[in-house]
Order: structure tokens, then sequence, then C-alpha cells
């Protein structure tokens, strides 16, 4: 079994090691970064800050593999859940691995988002499951087609999967939407699989968690959201205990446990979830207006749909061309943004706006000085090698 190469990772990985150096990180896709200290510290608490002496006490053993009891209760409160129905992960890339892995068998095939992240289609490949996608296309604002989604289903679909917040668009799934495609599913024997690594970041009319719902398997971490991907840690709602037990066995083979220390800081930052959350929108919230401006500025040669959620939007060359050479040119000038080749989309690039944090007006002033020196048009020429959806 071969793995295709991993192009976004390998691009981003470029943060590290480019030369000249990465100055502005708007390639990736988390939020607003928080230090060790800072989240000891969250908003003064003496409970946060006796943590540290706490945790030089911990036994560094293995957790339990479905996580500890005090993580599952303060992921279950946040979702609204059955701390029973709760099983923690080693963030939202292990998460996906469990569900592919448990997807598949002889003529299963799984229907999921084009485009969408990358490891969704390497892991059905990988594990001889035909993968069927429902497009996402600018001119409809990328919002999904539920007629679309309904004729791709057969006797052999094993799960569909949608992303809401949506990486890298920033669409989202209304309420309505979400409860007709579990209900579709539901009478289907399809697995509905919602992966709301996003919620609750919007911009504009919020939605509710997925969790809420009967036949529903939800997906959450660390790293989006909440921000804190170093602590790599996710979870799975699953409602279904047979499910439960395949995640469970499976992860026992691959995995076996997260770190004790991450699970006591996930835990911790569960507690103070709406002060993470509250950052991330202010944040994503300024940063987004800025957003407004500089397309606004230069919609000869750059079109975008404004994201509805999460921490990134995917535009698009106006000249369809292959935005790799651009990419490549704004990181000779300290820039970091991810090709839209790494999703299947060439002409297209996705700008992350909140790693960067409160950095990331200085940002769009360099990047502001990159589209005024027409390099765009300079760099950008070579067509793009995979064409765009109808």
């Amino acid at each position: 079994m071969t793995l295709p190469p991993f192009l976004l990772d390998e691009w981003l990985d470029q943060n590290h090691a480019a030369d000249p150096p990465i100055e502005f990180d708007l390639g990736s896709s988390t939020g607003p970064v928080w230090t060790l200290r800072e989240l000891l510290s969250l908003s003064g608490d003496p409970e946060a800050l006796g943590v540290f002496e706490t945790l030089l006490d911990t036994n560094l053993l293995y957790t339990p593999p479905a996580g500890t009891r005090e993580l599952r209760e303060a992921i279950a409160a946040l979702e609204g859940a059955d701390p029973d129905c709760i099983q923690v992960v080693t963030g939202a890339a292990e998460a996906l691995l469990l569900l592919f892995f448990a997807a598949a068998g002889r003529g299963a095939n799984v229907i999921l988002p084009q485009p969408g992240f990358p490891t969704n289609d390497a892991l059905a490949a990988s594990l001889g499951i035909e993968a069927r996608h429902y497009v996402l296309r600018p001119q409809n604002q990328f919002r999904i087609d539920l007629d679309e989604i309904r004729r791709l289903a057969d006797s052999n679909t094993r799960l569909l999967l949608v992303n809401s917040p949506h990486n890298p668009t920033g669409a989202i799934l209304s309420d309505a939407e979400v409860e007709s495609l579990h209900d579709f599913c539901a009478g289907s024997g399809v697995q509905f699989v919602c992966d709301q690594v996003y919620h609750p970041i919007y911009h504009g009319p919020a939605t509710r968690t997925a969790a809420r719902l009967p036949h529903a398997t939800v997906l959450g971490d660390f790293s989006k959201a909440l921000c804190l991907s170093g602590l790599r840690t996710g979870w799975i709602v699953e409602p279904d205990p047979i499910r439960r037990h395949q995640y469970l066995n499976a992860r026992s083979y691959f995995t076996v446990s997260n770190t004790v220390l991450g699970e006591r800081l996930a835990t911790l930052a569960l507690r103070r979830h709406e002060t993470i959350y509250a950052r991330a929108r202010r944040i994503a919230s300024a940063n987004l207006a800025l957003l407004d401006a500089f397309f606004e500025a230069h919609r000869d040669i750059m079109s975008w749909v404004r994201p509805r959620g999460g921490m990134t939007a995917f535009p698009w060359l106006t000249s369809a061309a292959d935005t790799r050479p651009f990419c490549r040119a704004a990181m000779q000038r300290g820039i970091l943004l991810a090709p839209g080749d790494c999703f299947g989309m060439p002409a297209h690039f996705r700008i992350g706006f909140a790693a960067s944090g409160e950095r990331f007006a200085a940002a769009i002033e360099r990047l502001e000085e990159f589209a005024a020196a027409a390099e765009i048009s300079s760099t950008a020429c070579r067509p793009a090698s995979i064409s765009q959806p109808a």
C-alpha cells in the first residue's frame, strides 16, 4: 500500500525552513496560538494557575483508550451528549482513520466533499474504498447540492462526510440542511458523519452542533476552533455502541491513547472554552474585515466567496491560472499561502486569517505590496493542470 504525497503538509512544512524565512503564516488553518503560560492562567483563575504544580506530580502513564473520564465529561458538556458516547482520539486525523477503517469492505463507497481535506481521499483509496464526491462550486457560493448527494448514494455507501464550517471554503450547512441529510442517511442505512472542528466560529448566523441528532457521528478537535493544535487531541461523538466498540478496538491497535499531560490540559481548556472561542472570534472577525477590503481592492485579478464560518477562505485568480507560482512568489516575500492544487483545485488558493493572530494586518500590508507590484500577472501565467469543476 502506497499513500500519495501529502501535498498540503509538504507545502506548509516550508514554514519551518523557507529561505527567506516565512514572516506571515496565511496558509495554515488554525486559529491564534496559545502558549502554555496563557492556557494555565486563563482569566487569571487561581485554579488554573495551580494546575502547573499538579502537572508536575502527574504519573506519566497511559490514559484509557476511550480517554479519561474527566475529559469525556467536559467534551460531553460542550456537545450536549452523554459522556459514554465520547471517544477521545489523537486529533481529527485519527478520527478519520478510525471511520474509514470501519467503513472498509468489499464494494464499499463513501461520499465526500470536493474540495475537502486531502486525507479523506487518500485514506479511502488506501483501504480500497471508492470515493464519490459532491462538489462545492464557487458559482453557488460553495453551497452543497442535497440532490447531488442523494444521487451518489447506493446500497454500498458506508458513510457520508460533511464538514461545516468547511475547510478550505468557509461554507456552512444550515440546521435544516444538516437535519435533511441526517434523516436521509438514517433512512438509507448510511452513517452520517459531521466534521465540525470549526464549530462554533461563525461570521453570521450560527448553527447548532449536529450532536443533537440521534444518528449523527460528530468529529471535533482542539486544533481549529479551540486553537490548541499542539495538544493533538480530538473526539468522536458516537451514539451507536457497536461503532464505539469498533473505534475503541481499532485505536487499541493504532495509537492506544493520548498523552496524559495532553488530556489534562485539554480538560482545563474545555472548562474555559468560552474564553478561547471569544479570542478566536474576535481575531477572526477583525481579520476578515481586512480581507473584505483587500479583495474589493483587487477584484480585477482575484475573486472570493466570503466565508460564513471557520478561519479559512478559498479565493481564486480570475485568470484561472495555476496558483502554485503565485504562492511560490508570495513565499519569496515572506508570506505563506496554500496553493489550490493541494485540494485538487489549482486555480484557487487557501488563505488562513486567524493563525497569524494580530499580525494579520501587517501580513495584508505585505500582500498588498505584492499585488500592487503586479507580480500576480507575471508569475501566475501557467494554465491550471486540473480543470475547475463545472
